[in-house]
């Protein structure tokens, strides 16, 4: 079980002391919400921040490309020092070739399924991702309320997963995911868990992500 915290939540004025503090309380990945205005209604981070936390922190990147034609910026990301694109199927008519080009490129890879995405649409990458990041809010802002609905779709990724030995992909949620959702993620299948005001909106962000990471820590097999 992985615990992911999104810096979409973070001070943005002080991003290398929050990245730092959420490291050092025992956060696994730093998700990084990529948004351009065009694929999403909001704008946010590009390559250059990326540049900019990977001497910061030794997390694993995992960054969510929430924009147009992912497959241009790549290279950008790759040379950022990203070590995880994942990339909505909506987002290209290349996506199969995007993810290809990710892996070439020496990164692991991910697709995403927005609340609205059937698993069918996207069922041909999975013998080819390292990820699939199940959206529990529609994509584009922060601090939206969980959607439960989204549980059937991680069950059934998980029992894919168990009976089909082409597939190893991770299963990631983003969305709403606090001390009571976390756990039915887990339940269902769920290995990384992507949350951001709920972290670093706490007085105490550190005692939140230890929540977090208690609360899944019956379901962790590692």
């Amino acid at each position: 079980m992985k615990i992911a915290p999104s810096i979409l939540s973070a001070d943005f004025a002080n991003l290398a002391h929050d990245v730092k503090l959420v490291e050092n309380a025992g956060a696994d990945y730093l998700h990084v919400d990529v948004m351009d205005g065009h694929f999403v209604p909001n704008i946010t981070f590009g390559p250059s921040v990326v540049a900019a936390l990977r001497p910061v922190t030794k997390l694993t990147l995992d960054c969510h490309l929430m924009i147009e034609h992912p497959e241009n910026y790549i290279k950008d990301f790759a040379q950022a020092g990203a070590d995880l694109l994942t990339i909505h199927v909506e987002s290209t008519p290349h996506y199969y070739r995007a993810i290809q080009m990710t892996k070439e490129a020496g990164l692991k890879a991910g697709v995403v399924v927005n609340p609205g995405t059937p698993l069918e649409l996207i069922k041909n990458v999975f013998p080819l991702v390292d990820q699939v990041l199940v959206m529990t809010v529609n994509p584009g802002f922060g601090g939206q309320k969980f959607l439960p609905d989204m549980l059937a779709k991680v069950k059934r990724l998980d029992q894919l997963r168990q009976t089909n030995d082409k597939y190893h992909f991770d299963i990631e949620v983003d969305g709403g995911i606090n001390a009571e959702t976390i756990k039915t993620c887990a339940a269902a299948g769920a290995d990384v868990f992507v949350a951001g005001s709920y972290i670093y909106e706490a007085a105490d962000p550190a005692a939140r992500l230890q929540t977090l990471k208690n609360n899944v820590a019956i379901y962790d097999a590692d």
